[in-house]
């Protein structure tokens, strides 16, 4: 019987943490693709060789941008697998979706539902009950209340906070250190103390 693999897409930065992660968990990786084909390793796997990919075989997006990880995730149909770094913290009432990585010293509470391609980063806090929706980007320290909601493909930067029962839109950025005490309309950009839109799209 032939040993399943893990693949990962991307050889960046993100995909570093990525690879750390399968290697907690004893994920036997078998290689990376990229879309740059002058990248042939990384951390020591190789990149954009032949590789042997058996049709059971899992993957991982190890891609930041969010709607790159959204078009390859709806490109192509592949067995994903989720991953959660051993020391995050996560309510067995939690649900993960496929293509999920949580980093270490994530905290998750009771009935948090993350979707699919997620990245929860590196000690972000989720309160109960909230909902984040495919491809989202929860970034470094960033702390959600209870039952928050956060729309598809939005990104929340490094250390922003938002209070209970707040729903974010799809497609947000939400910038770095903001604090935000009001609902957020699809495609905003905010920023700041409390936080005030910059843009729309």
């Amino acid at each position: 019987m032939k040993k399943q693999k893990l693949f990962i897409y991307g050889a960046s930065g993100h995909a570093k943490v990525v690879i750390e992660i399968a290697e907690r968990l004893s994920y036997s990786i078998g290689g990376l693709v990229d879309a740059d084909p002058a990248i042939q390793q990384l951390l020591d796997y190789p990149v954009n060789t032949p590789f042997v990919i058996n049709a059971d075989d899992k993957w991982i997006i190890g891609i930041g941008n969010n709607n790159i990880r959204r078009k390859i995730a709806e490109g192509e149909n592949r067995i994903y697998a989720t991953l959660c770094h051993p020391s995050a913290n996560i309510s067995s009432r939690a649900q993960i979706g496929e293509g999920t990585v949580v980093m270490a010293g994530v905290s998750i509470n009771s009935e948090v539902r993350i979707a699919k391609h997620c990245i929860i980063n590196t000690n972000a806090s989720i309160d109960h009950d909230c909902n984040i929706a495919d491809y989202v980007h929860i970034s470094p320290n960033v702390a959600l209340a209870g039952d928050v909601s956060v729309g598809q493909g939005t990104h929340i930067g490094i250390g922003a906070c938002v209070i209970q029962g707040i729903k974010i839109g799809k497609w947000c950025t939400i910038g770095a250190g903001a604090v935000v005490i009001r609902d957020v309309p699809d495609g905003a950009r905010i920023v700041g103390n409390p936080a005030r839109s910059i843009k729309s799209t």
